[in-house]
């Protein structure tokens, strides 16, 4: 009887944390160029009118919405490794969290990340803009607890090997 040799083919992966096995690994990018590099996410949170008007007039009784919003999102894109488990610790440069009322009664919420270094920051970003919105929906869920957090998305990132991408309007 013959015995039958199996050879199996390794792949390059199609997704970077997975190994060319299938398992979930941390990106090396130890060989990576050192490169500035940014981010930019944004999230809505969708609000009845009275609990709009009460954030526009700062009456929400738990404090000032955006700045206690604003912090939270810059810690949270601080601590992004943190929460993802494969994303890599980083040395931010720079986090800014801004908030603007729009005439359909949402807070649009962008965050933007910057650093020099080897691997991007969507992930900061995004992470900054999803806990800020948490944070507005924390302070103002007992006037409208039917509010509505969505379209949470990058909207830019620049640096790196692809260099600068920015998201088309559809």
């Amino acid at each position: 009887m013959r015995e039958s040799t199996v050879v199996s083919e390794v792949h390059e992966p199609l997704f970077s944390h997975l190994d060319q096995h299938g398992k979930a690994n941390m990106v090396d990018v130890s060989d990576k160029s050192q490169t500035s590099r940014s981010a930019i996410a944004e999230a809505y949170v969708t609000l009845s009118v009275r609990a709009f008007e009460l954030i526009m007039q700062n009456q929400i009784a738990k404090g000032d919405v955006f700045s206690v919003a604003r912090v939270a999102g810059i810690q949270a894109a601080k601590q992004c490794a943190n929460l993802i488990p494969l994303c890599h610790p980083l040395m931010l440069s720079k986090v800014d969290v801004n908030f603007e009322a729009t005439e359909t009664r949402e807070i649009r919420i962008t965050c933007l990340c910057k650093l020099n270094g080897k691997t991007g920051v969507e992930m900061e970003a995004l992470t900054g803009v999803s806990v800020a919105a948490l944070t507005l929906f924390d302070m103002c869920k007992a006037v409208d607890p039917e509010m509505t957090i969505h379209s949470i998305k990058v909207l830019e990132k620049n640096g790196g090997k692809t260099g600068e991408w920015k998201r088309r309007t559809t």
